[in-house]
């Protein structure tokens, strides 16, 4: 990764990604992932298919969950 990016589970705290950060959601998992409101960032993402299909896109993230990120 490179950049600052946020990244969340439901009903969790909202965390930081910085450089040579690694997260990982189990398979279900309601997440979300991205750039932080004001610096971009890229990614890699490795996922797998069950029965065809690799995810569920879900609502977009409320600006309230998005904007409070954890001091982690």
């Amino acid at each position: 990764m490179s950049g600052l990016g946020l990244a969340g589970s439901e009903g969790q705290p909202v965390h930081v990604l910085r450089p040579g950060d690694t997260v990982w959601f189990a398979p279900g998992e309601r997440h979300w992932h991205g750039a932080s409101p004001d610096c971009a960032k890229t990614h890699l993402a490795v996922q797998t298919s069950v029965e065809g299909k690799a995810a569920d896109w879900m609502e977009h993230v409320s600006d309230k969950d998005y904007s409070a990120p954890s001091a982690e």
